[in-house]
């Protein structure tokens, strides 16, 4: 196949990139580089199968040629990228989603779009499964990230109702692993970062809220299996592994064998407001369809993250 990776030098895109190239198919990455970063991709120079092109989706996208696939994963995707970046996260999530769409629409291309288990918002349900509709703040300071991606999810289904568009939606839960940005703000590098510095790890609250940590690997088999199933509806990727933020930091500090503290905070700023209490995702649906399901052990995930970050910290 020949496939469009939309946020193709981020962290996700990149690893996405080099799924697809290690099973043969020809790959171009987009990226308007606003959080990726080539450095993330530069392993591919060279590659007669791997074309990068420097490029904004919310705007008109060509590309020469036959499109098989096009995975539409560009945007801003943690608290402080959304705060710092709100209109460009609302843009990408409905004009790059336009756009992404019509180039599927042109080229007869399946269209495989990265939502986030975000759209769940503050879950009254839990675990989460696809049939909830969630409990999301529309303007609150998070609304920019979780309605850009419900809005998405709309249009990517009514361009296949209306125009028939081959179409995927994967619900991306918590993902960590190589290439994650230190300066992310997400738990994982908060945490690997402050223990390989010696610092105290800051948790917010009591840390009693909860998580779920899927590796990027298994991340990237379930996203591969969707593309090439027959599924159209919302199918959650994740690890239903959960647990508290707290246990998390104690997991990072034995792992890192740092002499960090955890210390415990309360910021006033809007990192934490609409903050989802808990987060754990119902993984049914892509073990009978897809037959997948996280391999990948907390610790085994978490040294290979470590060792990444030793290099960049």
């Amino acid at each position: 196949m020949r496939v469009l990776i939309t946020g193709g030098a981020g962290f996700l895109g990149s690893h996405l990139c080099d799924r697809f190239l290690a099973e043969g198919h020809q790959v171009i990455a987009m990226d308007n580089l606003i959080t990726g970063n080539t450095a993330n991709i530069e392993h591919l120079a060279g590659n007669p199968n791997f074309l990068f092109i420097h490029h904004d989706v919310t705007n008109y996208i060509y590309i020469e040629g036959k499109l098989d696939a096009v995975l539409h994963f560009a945007s801003p995707a943690s608290p402080i990228d959304y705060l710092e970046l709100p209109i460009q996260t609302l843009k990408v999530g409905a004009l790059g989603t336009h756009k992404a769409l019509g180039l599927a629409k042109a080229k007869g291309a399946r269209l495989l779009l990265a939502s986030t288990s975000e759209v769940y918002g503050d879950p009254l349900v839990h675990p989460q499964q696809e049939d909830y509709w969630g409990n999301v703040n529309p303007i609150g300071p998070r609304g920019v990230y979780d309605e850009a991606k419900r809005f998405a999810e709309a249009m990517t289904m009514a361009y296949h109702r209306y125009h028939h568009v081959d179409t995927r939606i994967v619900r991306i839960f918590n993902t960590y692993g190589p290439r994650m940005r230190q300066e992310d703000g997400r738990v994982v590098p908060n945490f690997i970062a402050q223990a390989l510095r010696g610092e105290p790890l800051t948790v917010y609250g009591d840390g009693s809220q909860t998580r779920s940590f899927c590796f990027v690997s298994d991340l990237i088999d379930g996203i591969y299996r969707l593309l090439m199933s027959d599924e159209i509806e919302p199918v959650n990727i994740g690890n239903p592994a959960e647990m508290t933020i707290l246990q998390f930091a104690e997991k990072i500090v034995e792992l890192t064998g740092s002499r960090s503290d955890i210390v415990f905070v309360n910021p006033t700023d809007m990192r934490i407001k609409d903050d989802p209490k808990v987060r754990q995702p119902n993984i049914g649906k892509a073990q009978r369809i897809l037959g997948w399901e996280p391999k990948v052990p907390l610790d085994e995930g978490l040294k290979a993250t470590i060792d990444y970050f030793r290099k960049v910290v």
